[in-house]
């Protein structure tokens, strides 16, 4: 790899950390990270399925009061750059995709450390505000942002220092058994992740429409990009019948053209 492609690679980790707590761009999301670090080494297809089947594990990843959730940013960014690094392809995403959960979990101790050491810059920032010092405040604020990028950038730019043959090569050791089950495994922890996501969202309203996208998606050749515009018009439409209802049912709820005004969504939908 090139140094080009390296000094890239560390600057879309330093990013990657300091958005896991601006929240502002998302490039600490799976799918932006994994896809920047594929572009900008070449191989972005590969890169883009990792990022998105790491996305939807990440969907059901959240910090609950103190339960800090996995570092999706270090898993993203790390499993990129061994997916990069093994020149597999598109055949390296399972196993990528199995390293990222034990890469998420190790990423929780440098967000411990970094969050340790942001105790004392925010004592320095109280001190610079007793002053009436804005600049000082500033200051710390940045360093503290900072530290936050070199959380993940750190780590990648030891990655990138590691051999690709060394990286192809332990790849390529592996015996297909292992392989197998760690792709297996991937797939299982995407699933478990939409669960999450599924189980945080279910209410009477939403599991129509989930039905509705699942048997749509399975049983036809539409293309996401299909499907995706078919779930925006419904919900435009779920929208416009919700507001409807609340103005109570519109000229039939109060009375108007074929309206028998008893049952205000009838009425929606007679005059839909």
């Amino acid at each position: 790899m090139s140094a080009i492609s390296i000094i890239l690679v560390v600057i879309v980790a330093f990013f990657a950390g300091m958005e896991g707590i601006l929240d502002e761009f998302e490039f600490h999301q799976p799918l932006v990270a994994c896809t920047l670090i594929g572009l900008v080494t070449g191989q972005l297809i590969p890169c883009v399925i990792l990022g998105g089947q790491l996305q939807m594990i990440a969907l059901g990843w959240a910090n609950i009061g103190a339960a800090v959730a996995p570092d999706a940013a270090l898993a993203a960014v790390a499993s990129a750059i061994i997916l990069v690094l093994g020149g597999q392809g598109a055949k390296g995403v399972g196993t990528s995709v199995a390293m990222a959960i034990p890469l998420a979990v190790a990423g929780l101790f440098l967000t411990m450390i970094a969050r340790t050491l942001a105790v004392p810059i925010v004592h320095l920032m109280d001190a610079a505000a007793a002053e009436g010092d804005t600049r000082k405040i500033d200051f710390w604020q940045v360093v503290a942002i900072c530290m936050q990028g070199l959380r993940i950038a750190i780590p990648a730019a030891a990655m990138m220092f590691i051999p690709a043959t060394t990286v192809k090569n332990v790849m390529e050791a592996m015996p297909s058994w292992l392989t197998d089950g760690m792709t297996i495994g991937g797939g299982m922890v995407v699933a478990v992740g939409y669960a999450m996501v599924i189980n945080m969202m279910a209410s009477r309203e939403v599991w129509p429409f989930f039905a509705i996208g699942f048997v749509v998606a399975t049983v036809t050749d539409l293309t996401l990009i299909a499907i995706g515009a078919l779930g925006l018009a419904l919900a435009f439409i779920y929208q416009n019948l919700s507001k409807k209802a609340a103005n109570g049912g519109g000229n039939g709820g109060n009375g108007g053209n074929g309206g028998n005004g008893g049952d205000p969504l009838d009425d929606i939908l007679n005059d839909y």
